[in-house]
């Protein structure tokens, strides 16, 4: 259900196409990731579909399941560990269910796995499962992949009246999942000043979440262009016509990773190893005047109240790596 973690697992789909070239491939979907399977190739089609998390709605289980019996699947690859993820394949009959070991899950998937924790990575332990049983891994995965049409993008930026004037773009991407992971507004907002006075346009992407980064950031930077929104094929097509992006340890990273835009990511509390992008970027900015005891973190707020991991990190740090990046991006 969430956007980073979904472009991860066009991974998955890749290994799965490799290996059976002549079925078709579809995922389930929330509504907010569907727009990201248009780009995914390998695709046939998301199912997209927004079951709530907190509770067990077995009417909407049982629909789903429905919908799985109607198009014949003959296996299922059920990636979060989860009772509830594995209910509706279950009751649709498909004959391949395939999943890790966890939540007393006997019965529901008959292809149980084991070994999950011994892979790091969300990467390691998705693939995984569209590999035999005790395969031996490759080397390298492959990398997502997301591939957007130009001709889609320009008109994209002339319904938005965004004419091409010849400056480079650096999209800003500055929410995220927990405002641990999150570089304050006010470096976003010295980084945009700096940048526009150096002749580049500046637009941020995201959504209306950011709404308060987006103030502090035009408060420093007025002819920053804000085009947050509901819809996330918005933020996907304003990566593809940028440049480089500049992003938070967040799904818009992945994004931008998979499109192949020069992405720069600041990490904070998160390992760039573990969550980094599977995909090249051009740099994963941390701060350096120290480690911090309480790093690595996956909490949602800083457990220790000061936030050093992300306030340490300067406007002058990631606009270094922002130049370098538009230099590189302006000799390709």
């Amino acid at each position: 259900m969430w956007i980073g973690d979904f472009v991860r697992c066009h991974t998955v789909v890749k290994l799965l196409k490799a290996r059976f070239p002549a079925r078709p491939v579809d995922v389930l979907s929330t509504t907010l990731c569907a727009p990201l399977a248009d780009y995914m190739p390998e695709l046939r089609q998301a199912i997209v579909v927004d079951l709530p998390r907190k509770r067990l709605p077995l009417a909407e289980h049982t629909a789903l399941a429905a919908r799985f019996k109607r198009e014949n699947y003959g296996t299922a690859l059920i990636m979060p560990r989860t009772w509830k993820a594995a209910l509706a394949p279950c009751l649709a009959g498909i004959p391949e269910r395939t999943g890790w070991v966890g939540e007393w899950r006997f019965g529901l998937i008959n292809d149980l796995r084991f070994g999950e924790r011994k892979r790091p990575r969300m990467v390691d332990q998705c693939a995984a499962l569209a590999l035999p049983a005790n395969a031996t891994p490759p080397e390298h995965w492959p990398l997502p992949e997301l591939r957007v049409p130009p001709a889609e993008v320009t008109g994209w930026r002339e319904r938005l009246g965004l004419a091409d004037n010849g400056k480079p773009i650096v999209a800003l991407a500055p929410g995220a999942v927990g405002p641990s992971k999150r570089w304050p507004g006010a470096a976003y907002g010295d980084l945009a000043r700096r940048l526009i006075a150096q002749g580049n346009d500046v637009w941020i992407v995201g959504s209306p979440a950011e709404a308060p980064l987006v103030r502090i950031i035009c408060d420093s930077a007025p002819e920053v262009r804000d085009l947050t929104g509901t819809d996330l094929r918005n933020a996907i097509l304003a990566l593809a016509a940028a440049d480089v992006a500049v992003s938070n340890d967040s799904g818009l990273l992945h994004v931008a990773a998979a499109i192949g835009t020069s992405a720069i990511g600041i990490f904070g509390p998160t390992s760039p190893w573990h969550w980094a992008p599977l995909n090249p970027i051009a740099a994963a900015v941390q701060q350096t005047a120290e480690i911090l005891p309480c790093q690595p973190c996956h909490k949602p707020t800083c457990r220790m109240r000061h936030h050093r991991c992300l306030r340490n990190i300067s406007a002058e740090q990631v606009l270094d790596v922002t130049q370098r990046a538009l230099a590189e991006a302006q000799v390709a």
